[in-house]
Protein backbone atom coordinates (compact mmCIF):
# COMPACT_ATOMS: atom_id res chain seq x y z
CA UNK A 1 0.00 0.00 0.00
CA UNK A 2 1.05 3.66 -1.23
CA UNK A 3 1.85 6.31 1.11
CA UNK A 4 -0.80 8.45 -0.42
CA UNK A 5 -3.34 5.15 -0.42
CA UNK A 6 -2.84 4.64 3.58
CA UNK A 7 -3.34 8.32 4.14
CA UNK A 8 -6.57 8.14 2.21
CA UNK A 9 -7.86 5.10 4.04
CA UNK A 10 -7.25 6.76 7.39
CA UNK A 11 -9.40 9.86 6.42
CA UNK A 12 -12.04 7.52 5.36
CA UNK A 13 -11.92 5.92 9.23
CA UNK A 14 -11.84 9.34 10.64
CA UNK A 15 -14.57 10.23 8.54
CA UNK A 16 -16.99 7.45 9.54
CA UNK A 17 -15.79 7.69 12.96
CA UNK A 18 -17.11 11.37 13.52
CA UNK A 19 -20.39 10.70 11.24
CA UNK A 20 -20.82 7.49 14.11
CA UNK A 21 -19.98 10.13 16.70
CA UNK A 22 -22.46 12.25 15.47
CA UNK A 23 -25.55 9.62 14.78
CA UNK A 24 -25.25 8.66 18.34
CA UNK A 25 -25.40 12.33 19.48
CA UNK A 26 -28.67 12.27 18.14
CA UNK A 27 -29.75 10.47 20.94
CA UNK A 28 -27.25 10.42 23.39
CA UNK A 29 -26.28 14.38 24.36
CA UNK A 30 -22.95 15.35 26.89
CA UNK A 31 -19.96 13.05 27.34
CA UNK A 32 -18.17 13.29 24.02
CA UNK A 33 -15.14 11.50 26.19
CA UNK A 34 -17.22 8.68 26.69
CA UNK A 35 -19.05 8.30 23.20
CA UNK A 36 -15.20 8.47 21.75
CA UNK A 37 -13.76 5.77 24.13
CA UNK A 38 -16.79 3.49 23.47
CA UNK A 39 -16.54 3.72 19.83
CA UNK A 40 -12.16 3.26 20.15
CA UNK A 41 -13.64 0.10 22.68
CA UNK A 42 -15.61 -1.60 19.83
CA UNK A 43 -13.09 -0.69 16.72
CA UNK A 44 -10.38 -2.52 19.17
CA UNK A 45 -12.47 -5.97 19.56
CA UNK A 46 -13.49 -5.16 23.11
CA UNK A 47 -16.02 -5.07 26.00
CA UNK A 48 -16.85 -1.99 28.04
CA UNK A 49 -18.06 -1.69 31.56
CA UNK A 50 -20.32 1.53 31.73
CA UNK A 51 -20.52 3.34 35.19
CA UNK A 52 -23.07 5.93 36.04
CA UNK A 53 -25.77 7.12 38.78
CA UNK A 54 -29.84 6.30 37.08
CA UNK A 55 -31.18 8.46 34.53
CA UNK A 56 -27.80 9.32 32.76
CA UNK A 57 -28.51 7.73 29.49
CA UNK A 58 -26.30 4.67 29.42
CA UNK A 59 -28.72 2.68 27.95
CA UNK A 60 -29.56 5.58 25.40
CA UNK A 61 -26.35 5.26 24.36
CA UNK A 62 -26.01 1.50 24.28
CA UNK A 63 -28.84 1.68 21.88
CA UNK A 64 -27.75 4.16 19.51
CA UNK A 65 -24.37 2.93 18.98
CA UNK A 66 -25.94 -0.69 18.06
CA UNK A 67 -28.54 1.61 15.80
CA UNK A 68 -25.37 3.73 14.40
CA UNK A 69 -23.55 0.53 13.28
CA UNK A 70 -26.45 -1.82 12.21
CA UNK A 71 -25.87 -4.67 14.53
CA UNK A 72 -28.17 -7.12 15.84
CA UNK A 73 -28.64 -5.34 19.69
CA UNK A 74 -30.21 -7.33 23.00
CA UNK A 75 -30.60 -6.80 26.23
CA UNK A 76 -30.71 -8.72 29.42
CA UNK A 77 -31.76 -7.05 32.76
CA UNK A 78 -29.57 -8.74 34.93
CA UNK A 79 -31.83 -9.53 38.30
CA UNK A 80 -30.94 -12.09 41.30
CA UNK A 81 -33.23 -14.12 39.70
CA UNK A 82 -31.49 -14.47 36.52
CA UNK A 83 -29.99 -17.97 35.97
CA UNK A 84 -27.64 -18.59 33.39
CA UNK A 85 -30.18 -20.37 30.85
CA UNK A 86 -31.45 -16.96 30.36
CA UNK A 87 -28.78 -15.60 28.82
CA UNK A 88 -27.17 -18.61 26.65
CA UNK A 89 -30.03 -20.41 25.61
CA UNK A 90 -31.53 -23.94 26.60
CA UNK A 91 -32.46 -27.53 24.96
CA UNK A 92 -36.41 -27.54 24.65
CA UNK A 93 -38.09 -30.90 24.40
CA UNK A 94 -39.63 -31.31 20.70
CA UNK A 95 -42.29 -33.79 19.26
CA UNK A 96 -42.73 -34.96 15.41
CA UNK A 97 -45.90 -35.34 13.51
CA UNK A 98 -44.92 -39.06 14.07
CA UNK A 99 -44.75 -38.88 17.72
CA UNK A 100 -40.65 -38.63 17.57
CA UNK A 101 -39.08 -36.62 20.42
CA UNK A 102 -35.84 -34.79 19.92
CA UNK A 103 -34.38 -31.10 21.84
CA UNK A 104 -34.56 -28.04 20.21
CA UNK A 105 -31.96 -25.89 21.35
CA UNK A 106 -33.26 -22.40 21.80
CA UNK A 107 -30.54 -19.89 21.63
CA UNK A 108 -30.41 -17.27 24.45
CA UNK A 109 -29.98 -13.43 23.60
CA UNK A 110 -26.21 -13.53 24.11
CA UNK A 111 -26.42 -14.45 20.33
CA UNK A 112 -26.35 -10.98 19.39
CA UNK A 113 -23.63 -8.35 18.10
CA UNK A 114 -24.40 -5.73 21.12
CA UNK A 115 -25.42 -7.23 23.79
CA UNK A 116 -26.32 -4.66 26.80
CA UNK A 117 -25.58 -6.04 30.26
CA UNK A 118 -28.14 -3.52 32.21
CA UNK A 119 -27.03 -3.60 35.80
CA UNK A 120 -24.83 -6.64 35.68
CA UNK A 121 -23.92 -6.45 39.47
CA UNK A 122 -27.71 -7.42 40.34
CA UNK A 123 -27.24 -10.97 39.27
CA UNK A 124 -25.49 -13.34 41.07
CA UNK A 125 -22.12 -14.59 40.51
CA UNK A 126 -23.06 -18.02 39.26
CA UNK A 127 -24.89 -15.73 36.17
CA UNK A 128 -22.22 -14.12 35.70
CA UNK A 129 -20.05 -16.27 35.18
CA UNK A 130 -21.91 -17.22 32.48
CA UNK A 131 -20.55 -14.36 30.27
CA UNK A 132 -16.89 -15.39 31.20
CA UNK A 133 -16.02 -18.02 27.93
CA UNK A 134 -18.41 -15.56 25.68
CA UNK A 135 -16.33 -12.69 26.19
CA UNK A 136 -12.88 -13.99 25.97
CA UNK A 137 -13.55 -16.70 23.26
CA UNK A 138 -16.92 -15.10 21.39
CA UNK A 139 -18.36 -18.52 21.99
CA UNK A 140 -20.75 -20.25 24.85
CA UNK A 141 -20.36 -24.51 25.41
CA UNK A 142 -23.72 -25.56 25.64
CA UNK A 143 -24.60 -29.39 26.67
CA UNK A 144 -21.00 -30.25 25.16
CA UNK A 145 -21.11 -28.19 22.04
CA UNK A 146 -19.30 -24.97 21.41
CA UNK A 147 -21.23 -22.69 19.99
CA UNK A 148 -20.13 -19.66 17.81
CA UNK A 149 -21.25 -16.25 18.83
CA UNK A 150 -22.09 -13.59 16.28
CA UNK A 151 -19.41 -11.73 14.84
CA UNK A 152 -18.61 -8.83 16.03
CA UNK A 153 -19.10 -9.62 18.88
CA UNK A 154 -19.27 -6.93 21.72
CA UNK A 155 -20.85 -7.01 25.18
CA UNK A 156 -21.30 -3.37 27.07
CA UNK A 157 -22.47 -3.79 30.94
CA UNK A 158 -23.84 -1.02 33.27
CA UNK A 159 -23.98 -0.65 36.55
CA UNK A 160 -25.25 1.61 39.66
CA UNK A 161 -22.17 2.67 41.62
CA UNK A 162 -24.54 4.14 44.40
CA UNK A 163 -26.87 1.54 45.45
CA UNK A 164 -25.20 -1.15 47.05
CA UNK A 165 -28.03 -3.33 48.53
CA UNK A 166 -28.80 -6.45 46.33
CA UNK A 167 -26.01 -6.40 44.80
CA UNK A 168 -22.92 -8.66 43.37
CA UNK A 169 -19.66 -7.36 43.02
CA UNK A 170 -18.34 -8.30 39.88
CA UNK A 171 -15.24 -11.00 40.54
CA UNK A 172 -11.93 -10.12 39.24
CA UNK A 173 -11.96 -12.32 36.49
CA UNK A 174 -14.64 -10.85 34.63
CA UNK A 175 -14.11 -7.45 35.54
CA UNK A 176 -10.81 -8.05 33.79
CA UNK A 177 -12.37 -8.74 30.36
CA UNK A 178 -13.67 -5.60 30.21
CA UNK A 179 -11.47 -3.74 27.79
CA UNK A 180 -12.27 -0.33 29.67
CA UNK A 181 -14.51 0.96 32.06
CA UNK A 182 -16.05 4.61 31.66
CA UNK A 183 -17.49 6.18 33.87
CA UNK A 184 -20.59 8.81 33.37
CA UNK A 185 -20.54 11.75 35.79
CA UNK A 186 -23.43 13.87 35.89
CA UNK A 187 -24.26 16.67 33.11
CA UNK A 188 -23.09 20.56 33.46
CA UNK A 189 -25.46 23.04 33.60
CA UNK A 190 -25.27 23.79 29.71
CA UNK A 191 -25.77 20.42 29.11
CA UNK A 192 -28.61 19.33 31.33
CA UNK A 193 -29.93 22.48 29.65
CA UNK A 194 -29.76 20.69 25.77
CA UNK A 195 -30.93 17.33 27.41
CA UNK A 196 -33.93 19.01 28.93
CA UNK A 197 -34.75 21.08 25.94
CA UNK A 198 -34.70 18.23 23.38
CA UNK A 199 -36.04 15.13 25.33
CA UNK A 200 -39.41 17.75 26.07
CA UNK A 201 -40.37 18.80 22.60
CA UNK A 202 -40.91 16.47 19.38
CA UNK A 203 -39.25 13.18 19.13
CA UNK A 204 -35.81 12.66 17.81
CA UNK A 205 -35.53 11.53 14.45
CA UNK A 206 -34.08 7.78 13.48
CA UNK A 207 -30.86 7.33 13.91
CA UNK A 208 -29.37 6.19 10.36
CA UNK A 209 -26.90 3.76 10.00
CA UNK A 210 -23.49 4.55 9.48
CA UNK A 211 -21.38 1.28 9.61
CA UNK A 212 -22.41 -2.10 9.08
CA UNK A 213 -20.86 -5.36 11.13
CA UNK A 214 -18.39 -6.29 7.70
CA UNK A 215 -17.51 -2.92 7.87
CA UNK A 216 -16.66 -3.23 11.62
CA UNK A 217 -14.35 -5.73 11.14
CA UNK A 218 -12.22 -4.95 8.46
CA UNK A 219 -12.23 -1.73 10.93
CA UNK A 220 -10.79 -4.26 13.77
CA UNK A 221 -8.37 -5.65 11.37
CA UNK A 222 -7.07 -2.42 10.09
CA UNK A 223 -6.23 -1.39 13.74
CA UNK A 224 -4.75 -4.69 14.67
CA UNK A 225 -1.84 -3.79 12.13
CA UNK A 226 -1.27 -0.40 13.79
CA UNK A 227 2.49 -0.71 14.55
CA UNK A 228 4.16 0.43 17.82
CA UNK A 229 7.38 0.64 18.43
CA UNK A 230 9.20 -1.73 21.08
CA UNK A 231 10.41 1.28 23.04
CA UNK A 232 6.40 1.96 23.98
CA UNK A 233 5.93 -1.16 24.52
CA UNK A 234 8.26 -1.60 26.85
CA UNK A 235 6.71 1.57 28.21
CA UNK A 236 3.50 -0.02 28.82
CA UNK A 237 4.96 -3.00 30.33
CA UNK A 238 6.57 -0.85 32.75
CA UNK A 239 3.23 0.87 33.37
CA UNK A 240 1.74 -2.46 34.03
CA UNK A 241 4.58 -3.43 36.61
CA UNK A 242 3.99 -0.15 38.37
CA UNK A 243 0.62 -0.76 39.33
CA UNK A 244 2.04 -3.75 41.60
CA UNK A 245 2.91 -2.52 44.91
CA UNK A 246 5.54 -5.31 45.21
CA UNK A 247 7.56 -3.36 42.24
CA UNK A 248 9.87 -0.89 43.57
CA UNK A 249 9.18 1.61 41.09
CA UNK A 250 5.33 1.65 41.99
CA UNK A 251 4.09 5.38 43.32
CA UNK A 252 3.65 5.60 47.32
CA UNK A 253 -0.14 5.21 46.52
CA UNK A 254 -0.06 2.17 45.17
CA UNK A 255 1.81 0.48 47.68
CA UNK A 256 0.00 1.88 50.29
CA UNK A 257 -3.95 1.17 48.72
CA UNK A 258 -3.49 -1.41 46.43
CA UNK A 259 -3.51 -5.59 47.03
CA UNK A 260 -3.15 -6.37 43.22
CA UNK A 261 -2.04 -4.94 39.89
CA UNK A 262 -3.03 -5.09 36.86
CA UNK A 263 -3.45 -8.46 34.39
CA UNK A 264 -0.91 -8.89 31.08
CA UNK A 265 -4.71 -8.64 29.61
CA UNK A 266 -4.82 -4.65 31.00
CA UNK A 267 -1.36 -3.89 28.95
CA UNK A 268 -2.93 -5.62 26.00
CA UNK A 269 -6.35 -3.59 26.21
CA UNK A 270 -3.88 -0.23 26.77
CA UNK A 271 -1.96 -1.12 23.26
CA UNK A 272 -5.54 -2.01 21.43
CA UNK A 273 -7.16 0.94 22.32
CA UNK A 274 -4.25 3.11 21.30
CA UNK A 275 -4.05 1.64 18.09
CA UNK A 276 -7.29 2.45 17.47
CA UNK A 277 -7.12 6.21 18.72
CA UNK A 278 -4.27 6.88 16.76
CA UNK A 279 -5.91 5.35 13.61
CA UNK A 280 -8.58 7.83 14.40
CA UNK A 281 -6.43 11.10 15.10
CA UNK A 282 -4.90 10.13 11.57
CA UNK A 283 -1.75 8.99 12.39
CA UNK A 284 -0.51 5.35 11.10
CA UNK A 285 1.55 4.54 13.97
CA UNK A 286 0.92 4.47 18.24
CA UNK A 287 2.19 7.35 20.06
CA UNK A 288 2.87 8.20 23.55
CA UNK A 289 -0.49 10.28 23.32
CA UNK A 290 -2.34 7.47 22.43
CA UNK A 291 -1.36 5.41 25.19
CA UNK A 292 -1.45 8.27 27.69
CA UNK A 293 -5.12 8.91 26.30
CA UNK A 294 -6.43 5.64 26.77
CA UNK A 295 -4.74 4.10 30.03
CA UNK A 296 -7.02 5.46 32.90
CA UNK A 297 -10.06 4.28 31.32
CA UNK A 298 -8.21 0.75 30.36
CA UNK A 299 -6.60 0.15 33.84
CA UNK A 300 -9.31 1.31 36.61
CA UNK A 301 -10.92 -1.28 36.87
CA UNK A 302 -8.39 -3.83 37.08
CA UNK A 303 -6.64 -2.77 40.48
CA UNK A 304 -7.65 -4.58 43.83
CA UNK A 305 -7.43 -2.61 46.49
CA UNK A 306 -6.58 -3.62 49.55
CA UNK A 307 -8.42 -2.55 53.24
CA UNK A 308 -6.83 0.79 53.92
CA UNK A 309 -7.67 1.78 49.69
CA UNK A 310 -11.53 0.72 50.35
CA UNK A 311 -12.03 2.61 53.20
CA UNK A 312 -10.52 5.48 52.11
CA UNK A 313 -12.23 5.95 49.20
CA UNK A 314 -9.55 6.77 46.89
CA UNK A 315 -10.18 6.85 43.45
CA UNK A 316 -8.07 4.64 40.54
CA UNK A 317 -7.30 7.41 38.29
CA UNK A 318 -5.30 8.90 41.49
CA UNK A 319 -3.24 5.90 41.73
CA UNK A 320 -2.00 5.75 37.94
CA UNK A 321 -1.83 9.46 37.50
CA UNK A 322 1.56 9.05 38.99
CA UNK A 323 2.64 6.25 37.28
CA UNK A 324 1.96 7.92 33.80
CA UNK A 325 3.59 11.24 34.83
CA UNK A 326 7.15 8.93 35.52
CA UNK A 327 6.99 7.90 32.25
CA UNK A 328 5.42 10.00 29.95
CA UNK A 329 6.01 13.51 31.40
CA UNK A 330 6.43 16.00 28.60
Amino acid sequence: MTEAELEEQIETLRNEARRLRNAIERSFLGHRDVVDMLILCILARGHALLEGAPGLGKTTLVKGVARALALDFRRIQFTPDLLPPDILGTRILEETAEGRHFFRFERGPIFANVLLADEINRATPRTQSALLEAMQESQVTLFGEKNLLPSPFCVIATQNPIEMEGTYPLPEAQLDRFLCKLELASPSEDELVIILERTSGAPAEPIEPVLDGARVLEVREIVSRVPASSDLVRSVAQLIRRTHPQDPRAPEGVRRYLRYGASPRAGQAILLLAKAHALLRGRPWVSEEDVRHVSKPALRHRLIFNYEGEASGVHPDELLEPALESLFSS
